[in-house]
């Protein structure tokens, strides 16, 4: 099996050097915070993140990458707090939280079951 490349590519690159001149560009920081999960860069996708949720704190679905990113890391406590907030907030996607691979992790979780179990017995 081939070992994935942990080289940051030109995407990348590009909106990192993008960023340098405009740091709080919303869009490229969403563009970079997605291209660094794909890649497997975990923590910078979570520093991303964190940041875009400074920016954006009524954001669900910034709420909700976040959760996303922490799920990744193993960070499970603060994931689920994430997703509560970003469902709180207005993300109500309920069937791709259940495939999502970043969630992964977290739906496994005992807590994020109990939290699941009581948003379906709402939604119904």
């Amino acid at each position: 099996m081939k070992k994935r490349s942990r080289r940051k590519d030109f995407e990348i690159t590009f909106y990192e050097k993008l960023l340098q001149h405009r740091p709080n560009f919303v869009q490229a920081l969403s563009c970079l915070g997605d291209a660094y999960t794909r890649k497997g860069f975990y923590k910078e996708g979570l520093e991303i993140d964190r940041k875009l949720v400074k920016l954006k704190p009524e954001d669900p679905v910034v709420h909700y990458n976040l959760a996303c990113s922490l799920s990744l890391l193993g960070r499970l406590d603060e994931a689920l707090e994430e997703l509560k907030k970003a469902v709180l907030l207005g993300y109500d996607d309920f069937t791709y939280i259940l495939k999502d691979p970043d969630l992964e992790p977290l739906r496994s979780y005992l807590p994020f079951k109990n939290f699941f179990q009581k948003l379906k017995r709402i939604k119904s």
